[in-house]
């Protein structure tokens, strides 16, 4: 198993002090919610969790909240099938030959979602409005991913 991110990397570092520390599992999670309503949830996460991604994807559940809950706040590529780990391993990885081109998956987050020297990412809230501001960037970085690895 290769994890992509945990939450806990991040909030046993430099985390701001005044923020719970599920905040820092909220990019993780708004990746995964995208990569659900993709289909690219692999085979044994929706054998074991189809109901909960099921609440994501009908937006009544976050990707957060079920990546705290029932994946031990680890984003693996256990989650994804071949195609989604194609993609994340691209995109969500950081210094590939996709994100020297285009842009990674966190420099996107940070982008969309107005994070500055004040305001971390962890600072951004998990609403789903701020996920259908992350969205589209997402869906272009999937097609621009596409064309930049042949993928038909």
């Amino acid at each position: 198993m290769a994890k992509y991110d945990d939450a806990s990397w991040h909030y046993e570092g430099e985390y701001p002090e005044d923020l719970p520390t599920t905040n820092a599992a909220t990019h993780i999670g708004m990746f995964l919610a995208w990569c659900f309503e993709m289909g690219f949830a692999s085979e044994e996460l929706i054998e074991n969790e189809s109901e909960n991604i099921d609440l994501v994807i009908s937006h009544k559940m976050t990707g957060a909240k079920i990546l705290i809950t029932e994946l031990d706040e680890k984003f693996s590529d256990n989650d994804l099938n071949d195609l989604g780990n194609s993609f994340a391993q691209s995109y969500y990885e950081d210094d590939t030959k996709f994100t020297k081109k285009y842009s990674s998956y966190i420099d996107d987050y940070c982008d969309i979602l107005g994070t500055n020297d004040e305001q971390t990412l962890y600072h951004v809230n998990d609403t789903w409005e701020n996920y259908e501001l992350l969205k589209p960037i997402l869906d272009t970085r999937f097609e621009e991913w596409k064309k930049f690895a042949n993928y038909k």
